[in-house]
């Protein structure tokens, strides 16, 4: 069978490419597919990687004993770092205009509207930063924020949320992430807006390259949780 299997972030680096097309004996698995490129790495820095990765097949994260069928898409991801407007979820490479989300999501009906505006600061862990570049496995990532928007309404009782997220190049002092809730009550929207980017930043396949005056790195990203990751928690120390 043959699967397009897609890299991103610093696996992409790693292995020089972006996406192959790889040919597998039937049956197949998407463990199988991960231990095909963890074995013919032969970069130091990509080995460390390998104990993090998580798996997503067709667009949907997937067990390593995830059965494969030819013509499947498979992506390779490390950890993460991150549409339709009128959706007020979406993924852009403009600017992100924030004084002009929040003032479309009000409605008379709120008591109280909580912003989460990330913007890229001048400097990381001592490091000067010139710019970040942000990169997504992009309908993925959509469809994963999108039902993350979908779930804290329903878990926050929230009357409406805008969730945007910034791709390619963003210069010191622009906005990387917004996220607005609004709701009638000010602690269902502290509570939700703090659960989305604390998800997101775990589970949505968005990736963050740090450029300093001295270099660049992808930034490291926390572990996937349990229940999406390739490899069991205890098996990564």
């Amino acid at each position: 069978m043959h699967i397009r299997v897609l890299f991103f972030g610093a696996l992409r680096d790693s292995l020089a490419c972006a996406e192959q097309v790889l040919e597998l004996a039937e049956p197949a698995t998407a463990g199988a597919v991960r231990d095909h490129y963890r074995e013919s790495s032969h970069s130091a820095a990509s080995a460390s990687l390998w104990n993090t990765v998580a798996i997503a097949v067709n667009q949907q994260y997937a067990a390593l004993d995830a059965q494969l069928s030819d013509g499947d898409e498979v992506a390779l991801l490390p950890p993460v770092s991150g549409g339709a407007e009128q959706e007020r979820v979406w993924l852009t490479r403009e600017p992100i205009d924030s004084v002009r989300i929040v003032g479309e999501i009000k409605a008379g009906e709120d008591g109280a509207v909580v912003i989460f505006d990330g913007i890229v600061r001048n400097n990381t862990r001592g490091r000067e930063t010139l710019f970040l570049d942000y990169e997504a496995y992009e309908t993925m990532a959509l469809t994963q924020m999108r039902a993350l928007a979908e779930e804290a309404v329903e878990r926050f009782r929230v009357r409406d949320i805008a969730l945007v997220h910034r791709l390619g190049r963003i210069e010191i002092g622009e906005t990387s992430v917004l996220i607005v809730v609004a709701s009638a009550h000010r602690g269902a929207a502290f509570d939700a807006c703090r659960w989305l980017i604390d998800t997101l930043k775990k589970t949505v396949p968005i990736w963050k390259k740090e450029h300093f005056v001295d270099g660049a790195v992808w930034a490291a990203g926390e572990p996937f949780p349990p229940e999406i990751a390739a490899i069991p928690a205890e098996s990564q120390a």
